[in-house]
Protein backbone atom coordinates (compact mmCIF):
# COMPACT_ATOMS: atom_id res chain seq x y z
CA UNK A 1 0.00 0.00 0.00
CA UNK A 2 1.20 3.38 -0.99
CA UNK A 3 1.77 5.99 1.97
CA UNK A 4 -0.72 8.48 2.03
CA UNK A 5 0.38 12.56 2.24
CA UNK A 6 -1.43 15.12 3.16
CA UNK A 7 -0.68 19.09 2.32
CA UNK A 8 -2.45 22.30 4.31
CA UNK A 9 -3.14 25.29 3.02
CA UNK A 10 -4.54 28.49 4.48
CA UNK A 11 -5.18 31.61 3.20
CA UNK A 12 -6.99 35.15 4.63
CA UNK A 13 -9.87 36.51 2.92
CA UNK A 14 -9.46 37.33 -0.56
CA UNK A 15 -12.56 39.86 -1.11
CA UNK A 16 -10.87 42.18 1.64
CA UNK A 17 -7.74 41.61 0.21
CA UNK A 18 -9.12 42.98 -3.01
CA UNK A 19 -11.16 45.88 -1.71
CA UNK A 20 -7.32 46.86 -0.14
CA UNK A 21 -5.64 46.58 -3.28
CA UNK A 22 -8.49 48.66 -5.30
CA UNK A 23 -7.59 51.59 -3.56
CA UNK A 24 -4.01 51.37 -5.00
CA UNK A 25 -2.23 51.94 -8.46
CA UNK A 26 -1.62 48.67 -9.97
CA UNK A 27 2.21 49.09 -9.36
CA UNK A 28 1.45 49.83 -5.73
CA UNK A 29 -0.88 46.87 -5.21
CA UNK A 30 1.40 44.31 -6.82
CA UNK A 31 4.41 45.54 -4.86
CA UNK A 32 1.76 45.51 -1.48
CA UNK A 33 1.71 41.68 -1.80
CA UNK A 34 5.17 40.54 -2.79
CA UNK A 35 6.04 42.80 0.31
CA UNK A 36 3.63 40.97 2.58
CA UNK A 37 1.72 43.81 3.56
CA UNK A 38 -1.68 42.34 1.77
CA UNK A 39 -1.91 38.70 2.02
CA UNK A 40 -1.49 37.34 -1.47
CA UNK A 41 -4.77 35.54 -3.08
CA UNK A 42 -5.74 32.21 -2.18
CA UNK A 43 -4.17 30.80 -5.53
CA UNK A 44 -0.80 31.81 -4.60
CA UNK A 45 -1.37 29.37 -1.48
CA UNK A 46 -2.97 26.39 -3.28
CA UNK A 47 -0.61 26.07 -6.04
CA UNK A 48 2.65 27.32 -4.59
CA UNK A 49 4.01 30.57 -5.89
CA UNK A 50 4.78 33.78 -4.78
CA UNK A 51 6.00 37.50 -6.71
CA UNK A 52 9.62 37.38 -6.39
CA UNK A 53 9.84 41.12 -8.43
CA UNK A 54 7.94 43.78 -9.53
CA UNK A 55 8.52 46.99 -11.58
CA UNK A 56 6.62 49.04 -14.46
CA UNK A 57 5.41 46.46 -17.19
CA UNK A 58 7.41 43.29 -15.20
CA UNK A 59 6.86 41.19 -12.40
CA UNK A 60 8.82 37.79 -11.94
CA UNK A 61 7.01 34.91 -10.17
CA UNK A 62 8.90 32.13 -8.74
CA UNK A 63 6.77 28.87 -8.20
CA UNK A 64 8.27 25.18 -6.07
CA UNK A 65 6.85 22.25 -7.91
CA UNK A 66 6.33 19.46 -6.19
CA UNK A 67 4.91 16.00 -5.99
CA UNK A 68 1.06 17.30 -5.14
CA UNK A 69 1.45 19.26 -8.69
CA UNK A 70 1.56 15.67 -10.57
CA UNK A 71 -0.21 14.64 -13.29
CA UNK A 72 -0.87 10.69 -13.87
CA UNK A 73 2.39 10.19 -15.93
CA UNK A 74 4.37 11.08 -13.50
CA UNK A 75 5.30 15.01 -13.92
CA UNK A 76 4.10 18.49 -13.02
CA UNK A 77 0.67 19.35 -14.60
CA UNK A 78 0.75 21.61 -16.68
CA UNK A 79 -1.73 23.30 -15.19
CA UNK A 80 1.34 24.41 -12.68
CA UNK A 81 2.77 26.68 -15.64
CA UNK A 82 -0.18 28.03 -16.43
CA UNK A 83 -0.81 29.37 -13.79
CA UNK A 84 2.33 30.53 -13.34
CA UNK A 85 1.65 32.37 -16.77
CA UNK A 86 -1.89 33.90 -16.35
CA UNK A 87 0.12 35.47 -12.97
CA UNK A 88 3.00 36.50 -14.65
CA UNK A 89 1.95 38.30 -17.55
CA UNK A 90 -1.36 39.46 -16.00
CA UNK A 91 0.34 41.29 -12.87
CA UNK A 92 2.46 42.81 -15.14
CA UNK A 93 -0.52 44.31 -17.06
CA UNK A 94 -1.48 45.37 -13.60
CA UNK A 95 1.87 47.15 -13.02
CA UNK A 96 0.53 49.65 -15.67
CA UNK A 97 -2.74 50.23 -14.77
CA UNK A 98 -3.82 53.09 -12.43
CA UNK A 99 -6.11 52.99 -9.36
CA UNK A 100 -9.23 51.55 -9.42
CA UNK A 101 -8.68 49.90 -12.67
CA UNK A 102 -8.64 46.23 -13.18
CA UNK A 103 -8.29 43.54 -15.88
CA UNK A 104 -9.32 40.06 -16.86
CA UNK A 105 -7.95 37.58 -19.16
CA UNK A 106 -9.32 36.85 -22.40
CA UNK A 107 -7.19 34.10 -23.63
CA UNK A 108 -3.27 32.43 -23.11
CA UNK A 109 -1.21 30.94 -25.33
CA UNK A 110 1.37 28.56 -23.61
CA UNK A 111 4.52 26.43 -25.39
CA UNK A 112 5.32 23.87 -22.90
CA UNK A 113 9.78 22.97 -24.19
CA UNK A 114 10.61 20.76 -21.08
CA UNK A 115 8.77 18.63 -18.34
CA UNK A 116 8.74 19.84 -14.76
CA UNK A 117 9.22 17.47 -12.03
CA UNK A 118 9.72 17.98 -8.10
CA UNK A 119 13.81 17.77 -9.36
CA UNK A 120 13.60 20.74 -11.03
CA UNK A 121 13.46 22.96 -8.26
CA UNK A 122 12.15 26.37 -7.94
CA UNK A 123 10.90 28.22 -10.77
CA UNK A 124 11.08 31.51 -12.87
CA UNK A 125 8.11 33.28 -15.15
CA UNK A 126 9.21 36.65 -16.18
CA UNK A 127 5.91 38.89 -17.73
CA UNK A 128 6.46 41.27 -19.58
CA UNK A 129 3.60 43.49 -20.69
CA UNK A 130 3.46 44.65 -24.37
CA UNK A 131 0.62 47.28 -24.95
CA UNK A 132 -1.63 48.60 -22.50
CA UNK A 133 -4.19 50.21 -24.06
CA UNK A 134 -7.61 51.88 -22.68
CA UNK A 135 -9.62 48.24 -22.77
CA UNK A 136 -6.76 46.23 -24.04
CA UNK A 137 -3.64 44.22 -23.07
CA UNK A 138 -1.18 41.83 -24.28
CA UNK A 139 2.12 40.72 -22.17
CA UNK A 140 4.45 37.96 -23.36
CA UNK A 141 6.32 35.66 -20.58
CA UNK A 142 9.24 32.66 -20.34
CA UNK A 143 9.44 30.21 -18.00
CA UNK A 144 12.72 28.77 -16.80
CA UNK A 145 14.39 26.54 -14.29
CA UNK A 146 16.78 27.79 -11.46
CA UNK A 147 19.67 27.20 -14.31
CA UNK A 148 18.25 29.83 -16.98
CA UNK A 149 16.98 27.11 -19.57
CA UNK A 150 13.40 27.81 -20.70
CA UNK A 151 10.76 25.24 -19.71
CA UNK A 152 7.90 27.47 -22.21
CA UNK A 153 6.94 30.29 -23.14
CA UNK A 154 3.65 32.62 -23.13
CA UNK A 155 1.49 35.20 -24.56
CA UNK A 156 -1.73 36.73 -23.22
CA UNK A 157 -4.61 38.96 -23.66
CA UNK A 158 -6.67 40.67 -21.24
CA UNK A 159 -10.04 43.20 -21.46
CA UNK A 160 -9.36 46.15 -19.45
CA UNK A 161 -12.10 47.95 -17.20
CA UNK A 162 -11.02 51.53 -16.54
CA UNK A 163 -13.12 53.42 -13.20
CA UNK A 164 -15.79 55.79 -14.48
Amino acid sequence: MQATRERLVRWEDPLASAATLRELSGLEAIRAVRDGLVPPPPIANLIGFTIVEADEGRVVFEGYPGEEHYNPIGVVHGGFALALFDSAMGCAIHTLLPKGAAYTTTDVQVRFIRAISRDTGPVRCEGTAIHVGRTTAIAEAKLRDGTGRILGTGSTACAVFRPA
